[in-house]
């Protein structure tokens, strides 16, 4: 509690100073950055940033050229308390985190706790959604509880993904990358007017690296790229109050799999550690294939000055098959083939209006969506009897059909006191259905297409149909201090609803055919956002808390792995946030962001194999991927060499320590760490030709994204650390057209 009060002592002095400050400055000099320059539509509409009562972090497409950014997971960089990283065992599976929140298991079935959007369309399934960055014109990242305004009810936050419009002239840019692990990059985009009110486009991408490491097994790349990538678009405004966007994407990742890397040494052959970070001994195989695609349409129709009609329709579908070493050995003993298949069908309609005192949007959200796989265990651990050898088959799907309504409403009660109302009402249902067996023999069951045989234990095998539904309010009051600076005051409730675990195992845990129960996260907040002479930026504290908190746990028992989800209780947490960007020259500007999170359990209930009873264990749990701070700095300096403009932005980032699970692991916990950058774009006066150089991780830091933890003799004590990439040096060229 002191610290909540130190941080709140500290907030309230700086919104004093600010403040005081701002009122000084009521007219900004000239040359001055403001956010009025950063366009949002975080609330449905095009706004300026600091007219948004909630927290907001906009990347624009040059920022992001200037620093390199490959893929979303950059984001984690320069967005305080947030975490966006690549998956454990995948390239292209994305978890992500904000403000302690978040959903780490890709499993079918799971919802993400941060809600990812691309061009507005709600993008449900983990897999393959590590987006590769092109053909983009911002990224923004929204931070607390979303549903008022946004398709899916999240708890944590949304990653909305907006793509670049077509231009009405003819353009083509070409760009190219070779770097470090002989990385090439190709990237093909343009558009193309047909008529006055008729244009199509699109963009196709390949990225190919070689790996970081190599499975000293198999010889085999280790950490390897091999992905395709491609959009097409098409839009037409048949009326000039009408316009039509048809979008299509498809993204094709056959990169090796990501068997991590053993940390301990075990007891069977070609069980140590290897000298590598990047290397591994696994066993099971290198095959893996993700694929994804969606079709939208999108129709906005401008019914008078103040009513805009928009329909936003989208269906989508993945399909993965892969193979994952959890014991990284040449042995079966923790080996997990598995595949995975998805398909939603979306539709939004949002009535947006406009009026002198009152905005906003009011609408309603559909999802039916359909979530399958399959997946072994292989406990085949050559220490043990021939006997005692088998694997545990598991299959199942998810059924989800979702149905809401919601409205978000500013009332501009004065000149400069704004009141903003929202609401959501989501109803949900879900059918899972979940199988589990034995089956004799360390080799694939028949689920993944093993030699046919009966199954020696059913462990689980039920059919469920439950619902889920809840109201959300959210409610701001922002003031305008100056033409410049806003502070607001916020309350919203996030919900995620519950579902079914697909690894229950029934005779472990008996209570997993009853499902879990859906989540709740109440967020308040107060900001501060404007500009003040060279100064732009945005400030925040707040406090959160979670309830029912969903959590997955497993661990070894005797006859398999005990999985748990479950409503394990509650938590609070408070932090602190402030990003901006700061003129220092004319030519010299620095971006900078930082975050604060304190988290606690304040009851974790965990069930006891042993006496059968839930049991408080919060004093020994953490909220895992919450580090305590959070911070980027990055200079930029422009100026005009050789008759083009070079623009060298070095960078460095912080992460503090970190759990990787809720229960604390000093071998797989990460330690603070920190990044360091360097990218250096010439472009040329007609703003056609651009070449870049970006050096990534130049102090070669090695740090860990993910981690399996299986200890004991059952599994060779396979504790197992996933990294992210070394020090990589990448050339660009770029023509446009």
């Amino acid at each position: 509690m002191n610290r909540l009060v130190k941080t709140a002592l500290l907030a309230g002095a700086a919104w004093s100073a600010l403040s005081t400050m701002a009122m000084a400055q009521d007219v900004p000099q000239d040359g001055a950055s403001t956010l009025d320059e950063v366009v949002v539509s975080a609330r449905r509409r095009d706004e300026a940033l600091k007219d948004v009562p909630i927290s907001v972090s906009a990347i624009g497409a040059e920022r992001l050229e200037q620093t390199g950014a490959a893929d979303i997971t950059a984001l984690q960089q320069q967005t305080p308390n947030a975490t966006v990283q690549v998956a454990r065992g995948s390239n292209s599976t994305l978890i992500s985190f904000i403000r302690g929140i978040g959903q780490q298991d890709p499993l079918w079935g799971f919802e993400p706790g941060v809600g990812l959007y691309v061009d507005d369309v709600y993008v449900a399934r983990p897999q393959g959604a590590v987006l590769d960055i092109y053909d983009v014109q911002r990224i923004e990242v929204l931070r607390g509880p979303q549903g008022s305004l946004y398709g899916r009810n999240t708890v944590g936050g949304a990653v909305k993904y907006v793509t670049s419009r077509l231009s009405a002239d003819p353009e083509l840019t070409l760009r190219g990358s070779y770097g470090s692990y002989n990385q090439t990059d190709l990237l093909a985009m343009g558009s193309l007017p047909l008529a006055d009110n008729f244009r199509v486009g699109g963009a196709i991408a390949s990225y190919q690296r070689d790996g970081y490491g190599t499975n000293l097994n198999t010889g085999a790349e280790h950490y390897n790229k091999d992905v395709l990538a491609g959009r097409l678009s098409a839009e037409w405004e048949p009326r000039e109050d009408v316009q039509i966007r048809l979008a299509y994407d498809r993204t094709e990742d056959d990169s090796n799999p990501r068997h991590g890397h053993r940390e301990v040494a075990g007891a069977t052959p070609n069980s140590g550690v290897p000298g590598s970070v990047y290397d591994t001994y696994a066993g099971i195989g290198d095959n893996n294939s993700v694929m994804n695609q969606g079709l939208s349409a999108t129709i906005q129709i401008d019914v008078n000055d103040h009513w805009t009609f928009k329909s936003i329709s989208a269906w989508r579908e993945g399909d993965t098959d892969t193979v994952i070493d959890f014991d990284n050995t040449p042995a079966p003993t923790l080996d997990i083939p598995a595949y995975y298949s998805d398909d939603q069908i979306t539709q939004e309609f949002q009535f947006l209006f406009n009026y002198d005192r009152i905005q906003g949007v009011m609408g309603f959200f559909y999802l039916d969506g359909h979530a399958e796989g399959a997946f072994d265990t292989i406990v085949g651990n050559p220490l043990l009897p021939v006997a005692s050898q088998f694997v545990i088959g598991t299959s199942g799907y998810v059924d989800t059909t979702s149905y809401a309504f919601f409205a978000d409403v500013n009332l501009d009660l004065t000149d400069r006191l704004h009141l903003s109302l929202g609401g959501r009402y989501t109803l949900d249902e879900k059918t899972g259905r979940v199988f589990r067996a034995n089956y004799a023999g360390a080799t694939r069951s028949p689920l993944l297409g093993g030699t046919a045989r009966a199954p020696t234990l059913l462990r689980t095998d039920y059919r469920r149909t439950k619902d889920f539904d809840q109201f959300t309010p959210k409610v701001a009051l922002s003031y305008d201090l100056t033409d410049d600076l806003t502070t607001y005051a916020s309350f919203s409730r996030g919900f995620k609803s519950g579902g079914f675990d697909m690894r229950g195992d029934a005779i472990l845990t008996p209570d997993t055919v009853n499902g879990y129960n859906p989540e709740t996260v109440d967020s308040y907040e107060i900001g501060l956002k404007g500009s003040l002479s060279r100064l732009s930026f945005a400030s925040s504290i707040f406090y959160n808390e979670y309830n029912d908190q969903q959590v997955t746990t497993q661990v070894p028992a005797v006859g398999g792995i005990a999985s748990f989800v479950d409503n394990v209780g509650s938590s609070t947490f408070y932090g602190a946030e402030l990003e901006g960007r700061l003129r220092i020259l004319d030519n010299l500007t620095a971006n900078f962001a930082i975050g604060y999170l304190h988290s606690d359990f304040e009851e974790f209930l965990r069930y006891n194999l042993t006496t059968a009873k839930y049991e408080d264990i919060s004093s020994q749990v953490v909220l895992q991927n919450a580090p305590e701070w959070t911070g980027y700095l990055g200079f930029t300096w422009i100026g005009d060499v050789a008759g083009g403009e070079l623009a060298v932005t070095p960078s460095i980032s912080y992460r503090g320590d970190y759990s990787q699970f809720e229960f604390p692991n000093p071998v797989l916990d990460q330690q603070a760490y920190s990044l360091v950058d360097l990218s250096v774009v010439w472009t040329d006066p007609s703003d056609r030709f651009t070449v870049g150089l970006y050096g990534k991780n130049l102090t070669d830091e090695e740090y860990r994204v993910g981690a399996y933890n299986f200890a004991g003799a059952t599994f060779d004590n396979s504790l197992i650390g996933y990294y992210g990439p070394p020090q990589t040096v990448t050339a660009t060229v770029q023509f446009k057209f």
